[in-house]
């Protein structure tokens, strides 16, 4: 029975075959016809189809033949959203843009533009990762709101462009936690001073401040001893401010603990210059020291340095 049904499976299959390559040959020979307008038509199809891929190839061999016409408005939107609906959001991005600057009346201008801008979100990576493109993100959404300051689309942009801001004051709050973990003490005042001054309201303050205080007192603690009485007392300057701005803070005990250390950190330092005055072995000991000790060579004794976010 098996048997006698072969050459009838057999028939079925070639004829599958044929039809499948009919198919693919049909679309290959559109692609290659000079017959513009069934592309055109061909290619809205596959779009509406959501089949992209194809409907792309199409597009692409018709936007500079219809460079100048009336159906070139029209073709280069949907040929913005096809690299959209792709998720090509670096080309989808500059198509946006080409389009609302190529037809700037067009009552697509502002979609475009606004398209444009919300691909380079989307193209934004994790706080971990550089930011250049959430830097153009913020830019490209800046702008349109500033073109179309009364567009519904404004709120969307603001809240965008909050997303992306949160995302850099993470990177900088991570980063300056970073060189505190790593024991750049003098690098992490600077960091966590960079980001409280560029983020003044981010959700990290408090935090950041505080562990500021750690990480100031662990570089006067290395610094050496003609050093330690300006740093210590930064320490104490610190202390003092957020003890007073936070004062319900869960931090206060080892803020005040860290104070206490600084008073006597400084007391310390002054013996032992006292000592250095009439003791020449000592002076030349602690002359010898680095300004900081084990402090990576290229922060050594520079408490202005801006470190990179």
């Amino acid at each position: 029975m098996f048997k006698k049904q072969l050459p009838l499976l057999g028939a079925i299959l070639i004829v599958l075959v044929l039809a499948f390559g009919s198919c693919k040959s049909k679309f290959e020979k559109l692609k290659a016809s000079n017959d513009y307008a069934k592309k055109y038509k061909e290619a809205i199809r596959l779009y509406n189809k959501r089949d992209y891929s194809k409907a792309l190839e199409l597009f692409e061999t018709l936007v500079q033949r219809y460079r100048g016409q009336s159906q070139a408005e029209d073709l280069y939107y949907y040929y913005a959203y096809t690299n959209y609906k792709l998720k090509d959001y670096t080309s989808a991005s500059y198509h946006f843009k080409t389009f609302a600057d190529t037809y700037p009346s067009s009552t697509r201008a502002e979609e475009c533009r606004f398209m444009s801008a919300y691909c380079h979100y989307l193209d934004s990576p994790i706080y971990s990762l550089d930011q250049e493109n959430t830097l153009k993100a913020i830019e490209a959404l800046q702008l349109f709101i500033n073109l179309y300051p009364k567009s519904e689309r404004v709120a969307e942009a603001s809240k965008l462009i909050q997303n992306l801001r949160d995302k850099l004051e993470q990177k900088a709050y991570e980063n300056a936690k970073l060189y505190l973990t790593i024991g750049d003490y003098q690098a992490a005042t600077i960091a966590f001073g960079n980001a409280l001054r560029d983020y003044p309201d981010t959700k990290y303050a408090e935090d950041m401040e505080y562990l500021t205080i750690q990480a100031q007192y662990q570089y006067a603690k290395k610094s050496r001893e003609d050093f330690q009485e300006d740093r210590f007392t930064q320490t104490i300057v610190d202390a003092d401010q957020f003890t007073e701005k936070y004062p319900k803070s869960k931090d206060l005990a080892e803020v005040a603990t860290l104070r206490k250390e600084s008073d006597r950190g400084i007391v310390q330092a002054k013996k032992v210059l006292a000592e250095a005055l009439t003791d020449e072995r000592l002076a030349r000991k602690l002359a010898k020291k680095d300004t900081v000790k084990s402090q990576p060579p290229s922060e050594k004794g520079n408490d202005n340095q801006k470190i990179p976010n």
